[in-house]
């Protein structure tokens, strides 16, 4: 049988989302319709595909050998299509981004809205995620992390540092004791992550600082950062997002200084893609310039 790149999507998309369920959503098509497709394409090469159980569908050996050969005619695929557009026209098409929720929310809407407004015919997601975001499940085509990985078949690139400190509202400081040094901290309530979804060494902010205990916790940043803007506590903020709370005020900013980088992180074969290569330098070259411009903002906070 001679497989279609219309059955080879279905395949990956099942493949990659383990489920019909997970699959139909990525290609905005009932489940049942995916199901069928799958079960038609096995019937046609003779061969499952999958190990389906109600956990979800697995790949069977069969499944992993086309895997191989279903991501290479993918590649193709997007080579083919950018040859037809040319390098030189605006960026077109869907591309994902996976982030933490910290750049999700305060830094990537500005840039991507930037890139959108150059490229009308590009769409761009945004998957916020409190964890480490699996390129090699798809779950987007490009990722920003807080530390470089170092398996897999992936390209990084550093993209900038950036600051954090301590923070709290101008409300919860006229209502709680002066806060002096880092000793004073253990006087007053503390927001942060939850300590065992902290899911990068990198975010572990409070444990230098000897703060094991943590009253108001969550494994997102959205969260911490607006009980500290509700003036719940104290927390470690970005400077980046500060500029969207102009009530919140950094304190202790000699001893509590953090510096941390972001990562651009692909998957090694699309560095032969034109237009992810465009589209990567505009990303990082937006980022660099609008997380310099809000830092700034905040320079005197």
């Amino acid at each position: 049988m001679s497989e279609s790149w219309d059955d080879l999507r279905i395949f990956l998309a099942v493949a990659r989302g383990e489920s019909l369920s997970a699959a139909g959503r990525l290609l905005r098509m009932d489940p049942a319709t995916v199901g069928r497709r799958i079960a038609r394409l096995e019937q046609g090469l003779g061969a499952a595909l999958f190990v389906k159980s109600q956990q979800g569908y697995a790949l069977s050996e069969s499944g992993a050998r086309m895997l191989r050969y279903a991501e290479q005619a993918e590649r193709a695929q997007a080579l083919a299509s950018e040859a037809v557009r040319g390098a030189g026209e605006g960026l077109s098409g869907q591309v994902r981004i996976g982030a933490p929720d910290g750049c999700a929310n305060y830094l990537l809407p500005q840039v991507c809205a930037a890139i959108a407004d150059e490229n009308p015919d590009l769409e761009v997601q945004i998957v916020a995620l409190p964890r480490v975001v699996n390129l090699s499940q798809r779950e987007a085509d490009i990722a920003i992390a807080v530390s470089a990985p170092t398996a897999g078949r992936l390209v990084v690139q550093k993209i900038t540092d950036y600051k954090l400190h301590l923070a709290a509202s101008e409300r919860y400081l006229s209502q709680h004791a002066p806060i002096q040094s880092v000793s004073d901290l253990h006087g007053h309530r503390i927001t942060g992550y939850i300590p065992d979804m902290i899911f990068d060494k990198e975010l572990d902010y409070l444990g230098d600082l000897g703060l094991t205990r943590v009253p108001l916790a969550s494994n997102s940043v959205s969260v911490q950062f607006n009980w500290v803007r509700q003036g719940a506590g104290l927390g470690i903020v970005h400077d980046f997002a500060l500029p969207t709370a102009p009530d919140l005020r950094r304190i202790l900013t000699d001893e509590v200084s953090l510096t941390r980088s972001f990562y651009l992180v692909r998957h090694t074969d699309d560095r032969r893609h034109a237009r992810m290569n465009r589209f990567a330098k505009a990303l990082v070259d937006g980022m660099r310039a609008e997380l310099a411009r809000l830092e700034a903002l905040c320079r005197y906070v």
